[in-house]
């Protein structure tokens, strides 16, 4: 068993014996997440580089593409798509960026096992098999990586590179900090229907509920008035999650209004809603967020539309500043749209499908 997981992984372990280029590059990610704390001052490196765990597979995986494979995976930077926009920073809820499926033919098993290397790179080791256990339930309880897809934009290596991956219910990046105005790489996107398309009460089984329990966490501790203020009957549409600027009069409860434990439940929050990432992109979420003035500058947002159960529970939820924005869209079932700079002019290039 890799020293990264705590239980076995059948899909983890499907690769541990791959050669060793492979475990060295999952050796790079562990060390580069280490344990730093969400709250600990920003380091001097606080964001990926192009030196990093998952960028390093993928200048790895790029070196091993035939020309053929690269005349169907690679695009120029700035690549434009009829339907889609500007290519790289294209977000839907379930959507190939490319035709070939990284279980597919198309690659070799090699090349499939530095795709996995860069999947886990991205992520904090404590989400590698909820990840996995999400894509399974999404995708048939098909083995990882045969519901994915993946592209590359840019030369990786150089200062503009980056590294696509998506599915349902996935949208990840690696771009070795290229776009130095967004975290995450850009606008990315999760989901789990863990129970089925209609998901029951509680979300039994979802890898991301418990988000939205310490969310609802801090609305009991609202008094009435806030409340009234935090809660809106109906919810935006999923695909809104542009930015609204600096100046804009955000829905639902500012943050700054709040008392001391509020805003202390609003930081864990933030925390959980952090922890699936290496420490890297949280970093650098964090340094977008506090050159934006912080939780502060932000929204509490819950809806009453779309209560599964209509208990009181609210499954749809959203934090909102001028350049954040990460929208709980939980029923049916959980969709979570993220996008962060530090830039609030950014244009966002999203849709449903």
């Amino acid at each position: 068993m890799r020293p990264d997981f705590q239980r076995p992984c059948p899909d983890c372990e499907l690769y541990a014996s791959a050669p060793d280029r492979r475990g060295f590059l999952a050796s790079i990610a562990s060390a580069a997440i280490g344990s730093a704390s969400l709250w600990d001052a920003p380091r001097a490196a606080a964001a990926p580089s192009a030196k990093s765990a998952a960028e390093t597979a993928v200048k790895a995986f790029y070196d091993t593409l035939t020309a053929r494979q690269k005349k169907t995976i690679c695009f120029e930077w700035d690549h434009k798509d009829p339907e889609r926009g500007l290519l790289r920073t294209h977000v839907s809820n379930f959507w190939h960026v490319t035709k070939p499926t990284l279980k597919s033919t198309f690659y070799t098993k090699d090349q499939q096992a530095i795709l996995f290397d860069i999947f886990k790179g991205v992520f904090n080791p404590d989400w590698h098999e909820k990840f996995i256990k999400q894509l399974k339930d999404d995708h048939d309880d098909k083995p990882w990586g045969a519901g994915l897809s993946c592209a590359v934009f840019g030369e990786p290596g150089t200062d503009k590179f980056e590294f696509v991956m998506t599915g349902r219910h996935m949208t990840i990046r690696a771009d070795g900090h290229s776009n130095s105005h967004v975290a995450l790489g850009g606008p990315i996107f999760h989901g789990h229907a863990a129970s089925g398309y209609n998901e029951k009460v509680h979300h039994p089984g979802n890898i991301f509920w418990h988000q939205a329990e310490l969310a609802n966490k801090v609305y009991t501790i609202l008094d009435g008035k806030q409340q009234q203020q935090a809660l809106i009957v109906k919810r935006p549409a999923e695909i809104a999650v542009g930015f609204q600027g600096r100046d804009a009069k955000l829905g639902g409860l500012p943050c700054s209004g709040m008392t001391k434990d509020q805003k202390e439940a609003v930081q864990k929050v933030l925390a959980s809603l952090l922890e699936p990432y290496r420490t890297e992109d949280r970093d650098e979420v964090m340094e977008c967020l506090k050159k934006l003035g912080g939780l502060d500058k932000c929204t509490l947002t819950f809806y009453k539309e779309g209560d599964i159960g209509n208990d009181g529970e609210w499954d749809n939820w959203r934090l909102e500043g001028p350049a954040f924005v990460w929208y709980f869209r939980g029923h049916p079932h959980v969709h979570i749209w993220i996008n962060v700079a530090d830039d609030p002019t950014l244009p966002m290039n999203s849709r449903n499908f």
